[in-house]
């Protein structure tokens, strides 16, 4: 709701601009006649150099409004990224955002990882994947990062049918396991 006020909004301001833009071209030009003589030009100046001025300053005005009345006025109707598969039934569109969750999903199964994050990329090849995480340090980092890989490369493989040409583990750090315990005397 809030983005159609803004664009309704944007619409009317540069509709204004526009209109103010293009009567005070039309009158620096003495198209209007005597029914604009309450803008009193006469008193900022009638030389040749002020109405040039008025008359670039104006323009600039009117292209920059323009300008965002087609930005108010156009569609933003893109389609999210998808993978688009056809099947002798139709055609399937997976969202790449799927895809990152499925991968979180199975990169969620693994007990030493947290505070995950993923990446989907489409090649030629296949998807890309990369995973961030977190490990908590008690795991062997190379085991870790390749149960990853093999648990997420297959989940995601099984469940959406697309080859998962490569899956990036980016360990950014360990998670510190600090526990405190009270001291009573």
């Amino acid at each position: 709701m809030g983005r159609v006020v803004d664009r309704l909004l944007l619409f009317l301001f540069s509709l204004a601009v526009a209109v103010a833009a293009a009567i005070v071209i039309l009158y620096a030009f003495g198209l209007l006649g005597e029914f604009f003589d309450w803008f009193a030009w006469d008193r900022l100046g009638n030389s040749v150099a002020h109405t040039a001025w008025v008359v670039v300053v104006a323009s600039l005005l009117m292209v920059v409004a323009l300008r965002m009345l087609y930005v108010s006025l156009r569609s933003d109707h893109r389609p999210p990224p998808s993978i688009d598969q056809r099947t002798g039934f139709g055609d399937i569109r997976i969202s790449l955002e799927t895809v990152e969750n499925l991968t979180l999903k199975a990169a969620s199964r693994i007990k030493s990882m947290r505070d995950l994050k993923a990446r989907v990329n489409v090649s030629e090849a296949g998807l890309e994947l990369t995973l961030r995480a977190v490990v908590d340090g008690d795991t062997p980092i190379p085991d870790l990062s390749e149960e990853a890989q093999r648990t997420v490369k297959e989940y995601v493989e099984e469940v959406t049918g697309i080859p998962v040409a490569q899956v990036s583990v980016y360990i950014a750090n360990v998670a510190s396991s600090t526990s405190f315990r009270s001291r009573v005397e």
